[in-house]
């Protein structure tokens, strides 16, 4: 048997195992879906990364799984032929075709219609802003392509294998749509995740035309679109009006990787926190919060999860979860990001590499996040105030969560929440073991015990 196909076999038996429970007090998280739209989780895979063959046929073989994991949208990067200069999935060949490695249009259609049965919705990455430099288009329609003063074709931001499309040409856009609509006539496809969205050479107006035209092709399924970009930048503010569903809490991720790593300080991670609330309030669509995806976990040298963040990884994914915002997860960080993936090369996603705590602490977080209608997209928060600087706590209804940043373990007492009976979700100390949820009473008089860069999340019954 091919010890790739044997890993993932392994980890779905692990997975089955672990849903019954590590034994008294034990509690099923699997297979939960979610209260309300807000409540979603979005995931997002390379098709030629997910599996040991890379096509659509074998990951529709591991859409129960997902489901099982409790996947609600599924973010598949682009399917598109690519140009043979660098192989990038973002230098596409043909809008209306996939990748022949990955399967036929029939293909994809099928794998759109499993996920539909097990109420996923599919979303496709779109790349408007640019082509393969080997694209048909470069001789057939050059009038389809930005020029340079000297009439040349551009390589937006130096890309090299890439040409920049010219957006005020009736042509291309015409063209461009039709694309669209195909994959949702033809697919039956939910939406679509949008690259480099702040382009300045791509028109709000044409945001705002094609998206409220998908939007309305059917009130049934309306599409939805998740923007690459933070709008909440000043110097994106423009796409605010476009009507994007979602958009990248980027300035958030940026400052967690490049400014936070392993800091104790848990006022820094409070003021960042404070600026995504701020930030978000002055923008109409949803944020997708993240700790890393593709252009994280392989550009600029390659980062995990444990690259990026260090002993934090796993207190901030319970941040990502339970904060606010609709979480992301890139393919394999629901086992700990166990490598960087080149995904030029479709490198594989190694299964068998299981980090058992992020695994299981994953597993409880979206089973949290479906199940409490208080963790919505936009639901408030609220600080608790602690006796301890190293730690945040917070609470958005009856879930009360402990971040401890510290590198030392800490036994803490506060009164800033309401006294009485819970239910603990999550605890640090345990949660490698397996998920299991133990009932407590908290006041005045009862500590809060944290391990070193430790965790505990409880929901008031």
């Amino acid at each position: 048997m091919n010890k790739n196909l044997l890993s993932i076999l392994t980890l779905v038996a692990a997975l089955l195992l672990a849903a019954c429970g590590p034994g008294k007090g034990a509690f099923s998280v699997d297979g939960t879906k979610p209260v309300s739209q807000e409540n979603r989780i979005i995931y997002q895979l390379n098709v030629g990364a997910f599996t040991p063959e890379g096509t659509f046929k074998a990951a529709e073989g591991q859409l129960a799984r997902l489901d099982t994991l409790g996947v609600d949208i599924l973010w598949l990067m682009p399917i598109y032929p690519r140009g043979a200069m660098m192989h990038s999935p973002y230098a596409s060949m043909d809008f209306q075709q996939v990748n022949p490695a990955y399967g036929t249009v029939a293909d994809l259609k099928a794998f759109v219609a499993a996920a539909h049965e097990r109420g996923m919705k599919v979303w496709l990455d779109w790349v408007p802003n640019h082509v393969a430099v080997e694209n048909p288009w470069v001789t057939e329609h050059p009038e389809y392509f930005t020029k340079d003063s000297k009439g040349q074709m551009i390589h937006p931001h130096g890309w090299g294998d890439v040409y920049e499309l010219n957006y005020q040409d009736e042509g291309l856009v015409s063209t461009m749509n039709d694309a669209l609509r195909f994959w949702i006539n033809e697919c039956d496809v939910d939406g679509f995740r949008c690259d480099y969205v702040s382009s300045p050479t791509i028109p709000v107006s044409y945001w705002q035309n094609i998206i409220a035209e998908l939007k309305s092709m059917s009130a049934k399924r309306p599409i939805e679109f998740l923007s690459e970009t933070d709008i909440s930048n000043p110097e994106n503010i423009r796409i605010d009006s476009c009507g994007f569903d979602y958009d990248y809490a980027w300035d958030f991720q940026g400052a967690l990787a490049w400014k936070f790593k392993n800091s104790d300080s848990a006022d820094t991670l409070r003021m960042l926190c404070d600026k995504l609330l701020e930030a978000s309030k002055a923008i109409k669509n949803r944020r997708m919060v993240y700790l890393t995806n593709h252009d994280q976990n392989y550009n600029d040298g390659g980062h995990t999860l444990k690259d990026f963040y260090g002993d934090n990884r796993y207190l901030l994914t319970v941040l990502e979860f339970t904060f606010t915002g609709m979480p992301l997860l890139y393919q394999g960080q629901e086992i700990g990001d166990p490598d960087t993936l080149n995904y030029f090369t479709d490198g594989k996603v190694k299964w068998d590499r299981i980090d058992r705590k992020m695994q299981h602490t994953v597993r409880t977080l979206v089973a949290l996040h479906h199940t409490q209608p208080s963790l919505a997209a936009d639901a408030p928060v609220e600080y608790v105030a602690t006796d301890c600087p190293q730690v945040l706590a917070y609470q958005r209804g009856p879930v009360l969560v402990f971040l401890n940043l510290g590198t030392a373990p800490v036994t803490l007492r506060c009164d800033a929440f309401a006294a009485g009976k819970y239910t603990q979700w999550l605890n640090s100390k345990t949660i490698a073991d397996g998920p299991s949820a133990t009932d407590v009473t908290l006041d005045t008089e009862v500590p809060v015990e944290l391990d070193a860069k430790g965790f505990v999340v409880y929901v008031k019954q």
